[in-house]
């Protein structure tokens, strides 16, 4: 089944081309239907056409849940099946999350559910873990709190700080974000009612994708 995919996105998209670069290869049976942005000068609006970009500055709305609805009505108008935030930097809100139920996909830098928020790498630094990695989350109204489906792992070596840690995760979220994608169209991913379920049977915890370290 060929899934429509909206982005949200906020900076350069590597995620956004790594999804587009699946695509043209025949590896996701996928079909991007827009690009959207927070901000208009985004290197991601780039990757697409001008006629599936749409960018807005927040600060030409009275409020956020004025700029929230604008971009709801953009998403929606694209008729996508799946909400798909790729570097996208602003909290969406509980009435964004609404008009698209259980059709909002995130990918965090670290293994859910430690260090939600920002700065994930230091933070996975100064907690001494020896493991660090990526999520992909359905997003709901909780920061970085909605049910995983799958997880990448990357070890945290003795030499590393901040910068080469995001380095390797982030070499692993463009492969993991698009396998999660691939398993979604091919039909074996089902979320419901804040629920994920794996051909049938509910996931309690994440998929672990074996991929190969950078």
């Amino acid at each position: 089944m060929t899934i429509r995919l909206a982005i949200l996105a906020s900076g350069r998209g590597s995620n956004v081309q790594a999804i587009l670069d699946a695509i043209a290869a025949g590896a996701l049976d996928a079909q991007v239907v827009g690009v959207f942005s927070d901000k208009p000068n985004a290197a991601a609006l780039t990757r697409v056409p001008d006629r599936l970009r749409w960018s807005r500055k927040p600060q030409q709305f009275v409020d956020r849940a004025a700029f929230d609805a604008a971009l709801a009505d953009a998403v929606e108008a694209s008729a996508p099946d799946w909400v798909v935030c790729a570097g996208y930097m602003r909290i969406l809100s509980a009435a964004f999350i609404a008009r698209f139920p259980d059709r909002i996909l995130n990918i965090h830098p670290s293994l859910l559910p430690k260090h939600k928020g920002l700065h994930t790498h230091q933070r996975a630094l100064d907690a001494g873990d020896t493991k660090h990695g990526a999520s992909v989350h359905l997003v709901n109204a909780e920061l970085d709190g909605g049910a995983v489906l799958a997880q990448v792992t990357v070890p945290v070596l003795d030499n590393d700080n901040a910068d080469t840690l995001a380095a390797r995760v982030l070499a692993c979220e463009h492969p993991l974000y698009v396998h999660v994608l691939q398993q979604i169209a091919a039909g074996h991913i089902h979320a419901a009612d804040g629920r994920v379920w794996w051909d049938g049977q509910r996931l309690f915890t994440p998929l672990p994708l074996q991929l190969p370290s950078p």
